[in-house]
């Protein structure tokens, strides 16, 4: 053994030929840290240092060769200023160009997973062989970020630069057949052989001289400048370009580098590529969407904990078959858990059955599944009017109409007809949990699953807890949620619970905001300007007015000292007026059909009248006025909704408003928004605004905060 470390290793595995073994021991998947690049330096160095080596082998011992670096420690690079980090970046850099200038062949066999750091690792080898199940890729981009381990010269040099482009531009990594046409790879192996094949090549390159300075002249020689690649490369800039967004810049960055460096030479090319991935380290565009990545790792860590804890569902029940209990049973179906599909009405019932399979069609067309497929999910869904069956279930959603009443029977009807272990969760976006458990027998085997509409398509899961909620039924419950493909958050109850709760006050400001003259549809512009899918107004006609003015005044009873309306209501006004929204296609906007079938929206004549008639002295306001005051009383009751201990952490909170509302993500979350503009900015803020009442006032502990300059995360 020349070098045995606890992630890297290096030993002769036969005459002349050296093999470098990546084992982070202690993980499942490698990884690249400090630590790993420490241990990388020193096997280096023994590399050099030894005799008679003409080959070196790089290799996994795990299932995946290197998925790419360790995203917590870059997330505390991040917050080094560029003095600090421009150190760290050139050691990674000449590292990677000590292993590429080696006095010897390198083959590195690639097996699973080589992303980001990981490619960029197999890149500094000489050749590449990849396993015919594997992928390599440089997903960066998802995490605001673009290569920066040399992984924009190297690849660029080596495949082109319009392909690199795709490749990092997309994030998408790329098959064994994609990467060797394209010439990322040398060679393609089946996974058993893997090994071998590489170890042949490696032989073969010693046996027939292999010429070094040719082999790597492919990933480092730059482009010659002329006139026809200057127009060539214009061409692509304006081709990509036009399809970027640049509130995410990372794209947008890489596209105008790579461009550059091209023709520049490769160690210029390196330095270009380090500064400019410093500068887009530091932004707060990458810093929301790294702090993305490590959210949803917790909210991994914890459904890990709870498959544990609980136990699984093999039959599942849904009580009631509209939009929202047609929607769960044909989730629950299409994810390999049969399901009863109970309603009152026969034709509901038909509807919901109906409903599935129009999804199922929208999936064959899309080519992603085919009819015997369809046939399997419909069988698994067993509409009845009756309890039959119902023994037989582990977990049943209560999914009728949002009246404490209505559920309250519903749910003491539905218990009685279960198995005493049986769960039963009610799909409630207001109602009080501990409340509707008062009318069942066993309140412990009871919780709340709030699903967002559509189900199909909504990633979240709100599993609230009610005050006699037992930690099993919790557990079984975020089981049933991970196994329909969805992204379950523990809350605590509370009138609206986490994401109502906060998205009410941002529709409050809203509601202020026409009163005070400013036109909905510039709201709306603002809004949608700041990252928001859909601006507040056709938020409201999408969700339902009706929906939207029951679900008010369950948060105004809940929160009377702060939710309430100082003036008149508009969507209650316009709810009066028999306005729905696009239920009715008639809201904030009126809704209908060109002549080409497209759907059409304009601002709603009736809507406008009721403003004009409610509102009082015109206010001049600012673009940023409108954000603020949208934004505050979201935010802050994102605050209260953590110290008060609805939701465990900032990082729940946060992932809750991206996953239930569409919260802009490279904003990373109403708490990462603070942390970005900085609390003591952002009490000034709010204090700008404090008139505006209760909803714009701050807590005591984010003064706090502010006072000691502390961030969320």
């Amino acid at each position: 053994m020349m070098y045995e470390g606890q992630a890297v290793s290096l030993q002769v595995v036969e005459s002349g030929i050296a093999e470098l073994v990546f084992d982070v021991q202690g993980a499942s998947v490698n990884s690249l840290t400090s630590a790993v690049f420490e241990e990388l330096q020193a096997a280096v160095a023994q590399l050099r240092a030894a005799q008679g080596i003409q080959g070196l082998l790089m290799r996994s011992a795990k299932s995946n060769f290197i998925v790419g670096a360790d995203i917590p420690e870059l997330a505390q690079r991040s917050k080094q200023d560029a003095a600090e980090l421009a150190p760290w970046m050139a050691s990674v850099h000449a590292l990677l160009c000590e292993i590429e200038s080696l006095p010897m062949v390198s083959v590195a066999a690639v097996n699973g997973l080589a992303l980001g750091g990981g490619f960029e690792m197999a890149l500094a080898a000489d050749f590449r062989v990849l396993a015919s199940d594997g992928k390599v890729g440089l997903p960066e981009v998802s995490l605001g970020l673009f290569p920066g381990w040399g992984g924009t010269v190297r690849l660029s040099r080596l495949i082109g630069v319009e392909a690199a482009l795709s490749w990092m531009i997309s994030g998408r990594p790329q098959n064994a057949k994609t990467a060797l046409e394209q010439g990322a790879v040398d060679a393609v192996a089946e996974p058993e052989s893997l090994h071998s094949c590489a170890l042949e090549l490696l032989r073969q390159k010693i046996e027939k001289g292999c010429d070094l300075h040719l082999v790597r002249e492919r990933k480092q020689a730059p482009l010659v400048a002329s006139e026809t690649l200057h127009k060539q490369l214009a061409g692509l800039d304006k081709q990509l370009g036009a399809k970027l967004d640049p509130r995410y810049p990372a794209a947008p960055t890489v596209l105008a580098l790579v461009l550059r460096h091209i023709t520049l030479d490769f160690q210029a090319a390196l330095q270009a590529e380090q500064q400019a991935f410093i500068e887009l380290l530091k932004s707060d565009s990458a810093q929301s969407l790294v702090g993305l990545f490590l959210n949803d790792q917790l909210l991994k860590r914890k459904a890990k904990a709870a498959l544990k804890q609980g136990g699984s569902v093999t039959q599942a029940a849904v009580i009631g078959a509209g939009i929202m209990g047609g929607g769960v049973a044909f989730q629950s179906a299409s994810t390999g858990t049969p399901v009863l599909m109970k309603d009152i009405q026969p034709h509901a019932l038909e509807l919901g059955v109906s409903t599935a399979a129009k999804l199922l069609d929208r999936q064959i067309e899309k080519g992603r599944l085919d009819e015997s497929g369809k046939a399997s999910v419909l069988a698994a869904i067993h509409p009845t009017l009756d309890y039959e069956g119902f023994d037989r279930v582990d977990l049943v959603v209560e999914a009728v109409v949002e009246n404490a009443a209505v559920k309250a029977k519903v749910l003491a009807d539905v218990e009685a007809n279960l198995r005493p272990d049986a769960i039963l969760t009610s799909n409630t976006s207001t109602i009080s949990i501990t409340q509707l458990a008062q009318s069942l027998q066993r309140p412990a085997q009871f919780c709340g699953m709030h699903f967002f509409n559509p189900v199909h398509l909504m990633p979240l899961v709100e599993v609230i807890r009610g005050r006699e909620t037992s930690a099993e039924t919790l557990a079984t419950t975020v089981n049933f949620a991970l196994s329909m493909g969805k992204s379950p958050i523990v809350v605590n109850d509370c009138p609206g619970f986490l994401v109502n709760r906060i998205l009410f006050p941002y529709l409050n400001g809203f509601n202020r905001l026409l009163l005070d003259g400013v036109d909905f549809e510039r709201i709306d512009r603002v809004m949608e300007a700041f990252g928001w899918p859909m601006g507040p107004a056709y938020l409201m006609d999408v969700i339902g007015l009706d929906t939207c003015v029951h679900a008010d005044q369950v948060m105004i009873e809940g929160f009377p000292e702060r939710m309430g309306h100082d003036g008149t209501c508009i969507a209650e006004q316009l709810l009066a007026a028999d306005c729905l929204g696009q239920k009715n296609g008639r809201g904030f906007y009126e809704y209908g059909v060109d002549d080409n079938g497209r759907r059409t929206r304009v601002a709603a004549a009736t809507a406008q009248q009721l403003i004009d008639e409610a509102q009082g002295p015109v206010q001049e306001l600012s673009d940023q006025d409108i954000v603020d005051r949208m934004m505050i009383p979201l935010c802050m009751e994102a605050v209260r909704c953590l110290e008060d201990g609805i939701a465990d952490s900032a990082a729940e909170v946060d992932m809750g408003l991206i996953l239930g509302l569409g919260f802009p993500r490279f904003r990373g979350g109403a708490l990462r928004y603070i942390d970005s503009l900085g609390a003591a900015e952002f009490c000034q803020r709010v204090e700008r605004h404090a008139g505006q009442g209760a909803l714009y006032q701050t807590t005591e502990g984010l003064r706090e905060r502010a006072a000691r300059n502390e961030t969320f995360f």
